[in-house]
């Protein structure tokens, strides 16, 4: 061989090379990344032939597609689409849109992921259709019925989680929308709906549960201000604190009362167990003021504030303030006021993790991935956050938010023959607006199958008048109830 032909030779083979190893990171490395890609409209012509993979709840299929007369052969179609729609959300090729579980997992559902290839290489040489892979969710159908009736027509939002594993078993939020409505290939009628869905006040497209405009947790975050207290070893649930009937805020004219408008029962002083149970601002404020800012802040954050979950919907991060607060501002975020912000993910995470002796858990939604053939494609194991308190001092706070229910001011969260760990909230938001209300909880107390949370915005349409005891907690019950078989 010729010193020429040699070195065309090497040449050509570099530029073999260089084309294979080209081609194998964009059909197989980049290929999940192209499919979702919403520029690629190859990839949305060729979704338009595949029958789309179902999402199963307790399995039944809760978003299937079903043949369409029209150029985008499919048609999605949601079984009890307004209550399944913060979880399902929709899919609709003629608009290129999706949300929820059909965008967060739309390679699996459309038979795009580069996990599913050898499937889509066996449909090809058997001639079979093409279709996408069904994803198995956690949600237990019959208690997301439960939490959506309970719900009603209240503003607001229901989640309930798996203290253990983390896996989601409801997720609740209204205002909602049938998806049906936004999966109908009639583009015109769907942009129509959209737009008065977008501009509607109350926002029906946003999940409450996991999003939207975060409200403040007010008393629900006492439950992260006592974990603090106990963590640094310094303060037991016996530790006392001065009973002021008023608080003058440090470095501040502002006054905080009780709820009650006195003191936190009799007595100078009051523990923060009573503290706990009887929900009194002052003597949390107090606490707050003297753990600091800093140490609220880094146990918020052991339970998961400042952070988003991929579950796999993105959630939005709850906020305990960065930036370092005064003492006045720190009061406040004692008793979940302020600028800490909450999702009812975060605070049914703060309960699931004292419930799971101080571990808390990684939410998430999805189970399985299931092929065509009916073979597991993928299944999604727990994984853990963190810990947020040590176990002996886990069962304290466990022992202080059953007394809470048996004995406190969440007495509409009792379960006949079942301790019940729970706190409620009555966060403000301004002078003559609504209360937010609120209620997080576990149960059983000995072994818990559930954690839940539930947020009433808007008063629960009370204005200042009702409180997360009276409503929130009724719903939270309900929900219990569902899971323990009620």
């Amino acid at each position: 061989m010729t010193k020429e032909l040699r070195r065309l030779s090497i040449v050509i083979l570099f530029m073999f090379l260089a084309l294979f190893a080209s081609t194998t990171i964009i059909q197989v490395v980049q290929a999940d990344a192209l499919a979702q890609n919403t520029h690629n409209t190859r990839a949305r012509y060729d979704a338009y032939q595949v029958q789309r993979g179902s999402i199963i709840a307790s399995g039944s299929a809760i978003a299937s597609s079903v043949p369409s007369k029209d150029v985008y052969v499919w048609q999605r179609v949601y079984s009890d689409g307004k209550m399944w729609a913060p979880v399902t959300g929709w899919f609709n090729p003629a608009l290129g849109s999706a949300s929820g579980i059909e965008k967060a997992m739309n390679g699996a559902l459309g038979g795009t992921a580069g996990s599913l290839f050898i499937a889509r290489i066996e449909q090809i040489l058997t001639g079979q259709p093409p279709r996408g892979a069904n994803v198995e969710l956690s949600l237990d159908a019959t208690v997301q019925k439960a939490a959506f009736d309970a719900l009603g027509n209240l503003q607001g939002a229901v989640i309930a989680i798996e203290p253990k594993t983390g896996r989601v078993l409801a997720m609740v939020t209204s205002p909602t929308y049938d998806a049906n409505t936004l999966a109908s290939h009639d583009t015109k009628a769907v942009n129509a709906a959209y737009d008065a869905l977008d501009a509607d006040p109350t926002h029906p497209l946003y999940n409450r549960a996991i999003g939207g405009n975060l409200n403040p947790p007010g008393s629900t975050f006492k439950l992260v201000t006592a974990s603090a207290a106990l963590a640094t070893g310094k303060y037991t649930p016996q530790s006392t604190l001065p009973n002021l009937a008023a608080y003058q805020l440090p470095q501040s004219t502002a006054v905080v009362h009780n709820d009650t408008g006195g003191t936190c029962g009799p007595g100078d002083t009051v523990t923060i167990a009573d503290a706990l149970r009887l929900s009194c601002n002052i003597p949390m404020a107090e606490l707050a003021v003297q753990l600091g800012d800093e140490t609220i802040r880094a146990e918020a954050e052991k339970y998961g504030f400042n952070k988003s979950f991929d579950i796999p919907l993105a959630s939005t991060p709850s906020t305990y303030p960065r930036s370092i607060q005064d003492d006045a501002q720190t009061a406040l975020s004692g008793f979940g006021q302020g600028k800490v912000l909450a999702s009812p993910l975060q605070m049914a995470m703060v309960s699931a993790g004292i419930a799971n002796g101080g571990v808390v858990m990684n939410p998430r939604m999805v189970d399985r991935v299931i092929n065509p053939d009916l073979s597991v494609q993928q299944t999604f194991g727990s994984t853990q956050f963190g810990r947020a308190l040590d176990a002996s001092l886990d069962a304290q706070m466990v022992q202080m938010m059953v007394a809470n229910v048996s004995d406190g001011i969440a007495t509409n969260a009792r379960i006949d023959g079942v301790d019940v760990g729970g706190k409620t909230g009555t966060a403000e938001n301004g002078p003559d607006k609504p209360y937010t209300l609120w209620f997080t909880g576990f149960a059983p107390a000995e072994n818990p199958q559930v954690a839940v949370a539930v947020v009433v915005e808007n008063g629960g349409g009370k204005g200042q008048s009702g409180s997360g005891n009276t409503i929130a907690a009724p719903i939270a019950k309900k929900v219990m109830e569902a899971v323990l078989g009620r």
